[in-house]
């Protein structure tokens, strides 16, 4: 027998190798008995029911409401007040909607809810969430007080619903909010604020009663000296609205310049009062960091912008994979084509790994619910919105691709899906923005 030659084991290694087995079985039990204690199975990727219903009760919004309506409000390009007249008459839009999709300690609600109704259509869904800019605000930078009197009054009622806006850019300081131009000088006779200057992009802008306003105190201090100020139409003079935009895509929600022009606001409707932004400012003054009114708004709903994103090219990706198994050329399905197949594979790939960016995002926003605060520390609410928005971009490209000639019109969806996707590389902080909040949040350095 050649010494290359397979042979028996002899008893001795017998021996060994069942002495190895059993010591490895019981280190697999005992591991296994460890790890089966309470706190080892926190993790889940799996929704709970409540989440399930929710989402399907969403979707179910999306697909019989949305929808059908999404080409007719597109073109008319106006807000589609039926929609969210029902969206409150089913309990879909207002406060309490709003609260249940915050106080989730999962951080999945909204990402999960966001994600259906833009699954339905962007631009209604936009006329929808928009409100939340607002309402965020006033969470993030007003007191309780605050919180209670002005939150409510963002939605309206389910019989009279209404909107808000959220003012920050300016035509001159949109990523450059240090560049803001308006002005909030408070007046000690009266112990008011007056407002002063132009914002610009402001969704629900002019037809809102209630706005939120961020404003210049200390212009010195860029940034640092701003703050936030809620200014209800209805009881002001002053605020006007000045062009509506005509946009590329998220045509059915509404965006408009609003014009400020000395607007005396009572002192208490500034958010957060008078008091802390005093402190505030002279933290700044001294060279402490301070807290921004704008960007504690967007922290909080960056990975939900997301979660939009991802709504619109999952619905483009799925429209291009139907239309891809029934479109016939050369006597067979387009997606037998290598070609055709490999760009839905990739599509699938990206949208799914968009989404775990997003859902680990709203896992760590809502750990203050869960008793355990989790900071960004990398930038990973930006890498969620950076991600979910250049994805959306691309798959509803691919999706005209796929469709060819068709996918170019307006017969067809996608190309409206396209329209709506270029906004989430641009708005609430664009890709470049979110490139640099990342790099800065990962070097530490003050990258430029």
């Amino acid at each position: 027998m050649s010494e290359t030659a397979i042979r028996p084991p002899s008893d001795a290694e017998a021996v060994s190798a069942s002495a190895a087995s059993s010591d490895l079985a019981k280190l697999v039990t005992d591991v296994s008995t460890e790890r089966s204690k309470p706190g080892w199975g926190l993790f889940s990727m799996e929704l709970n029911d409540d989440q399930i219903e929710l989402r399907d009760w969403v979707h179910d919004f999306a697909e019989n409401v949305v929808r059908p309506a999404a080409h007719e409000w597109d073109e008319r390009e106006e807000t589609p007040w039926p929609i969210i007249q029902e969206a409150a008459k089913v309990g879909l839009y207002g406060l309490e909607s709003t609260v249940n999709f915050f106080i989730d300690p999962t951080g999945m609600l909204l990402p999960l809810v966001s994600e259906e109704l833009f699954w339905g259509d962007a631009g209604i869904g936009m006329s929808l969430f928009g409100t939340q800019l607002a309402s965020s605000a006033i969470f993030a930078n007003g007191d309780q007080d605050q919180i209670v009197e002005w939150m409510p009054r963002c939605y309206g009622t389910p019989e009279d619903p209404k909107v808000a806006a959220f003012c920050s850019s300016e035509p001159d300081a949109g990523s450059d909010v240090s560049s803001m131009r308006t002005r909030a000088r408070y007046d000690e006779a009266t112990g008011e604020w007056v407002l002063s200057g132009q914002k610009a992009w402001a969704t629900n802008g002019g037809i809102a009663d209630l706005h939120v306003v961020v404003a210049a105190v200390d212009p010195e201090l860029a940034a640092r000296g701003q703050a936030a100020f809620v200014v209800p139409a209805s009881e002001v003079t002053g605020l006007s609205m000045g062009k509506k935009l005509k946009k590329h895509g998220l045509r059915a929600s509404h965006t408009a310049e609003v014009y400020l022009d000395d607007v005396r606001v009572p002192g208490r409707y500034l958010l957060g009062g008078k008091e802390k932004l005093d402190e505030r400012l002279a933290r700044a003054r001294e060279g402490t960091s301070g807290r921004n009114a704008s960007m504690s708004t967007f922290e909080l709903s960056r990975h939900v912008v997301g979660a939009q994103a991802i709504g619109i090219a999952r619905a483009a990706y799925e429209y291009a994979l139907d239309y891809a198994k029934e479109r016939k050329q050369f006597g067979r399905p387009i997606i037998d084509n290598q070609g055709v197949a490999f760009k839905l594979a990739d599509m699938k790939v990206e949208i799914d790994a968009a989404r775990l960016l997003v859902w680990r995002a709203g896992w760590m926003s809502a750990g203050t619910l869960r008793g355990k605060p989790i900071k960004y520390e990398n930038g990973e609410g930006s890498m969620a919105k950076l991600k979910a928005g250049e994805v959306a971009v691309k798959v509803t490209e691919e999706a005209i691709q796929i469709l060819g000639g068709n996918g170019y019109t307006r017969e067809f969806p996608v190309e409206r899906m396209h329209r709506d996707a270029k906004i989430y590389t641009i708005f609430e902080g664009t890709s470049e923005i979110q490139r640099l909040v990342i790099s800065r949040a990962i070097s530490g350095m003050r990258i430029r």
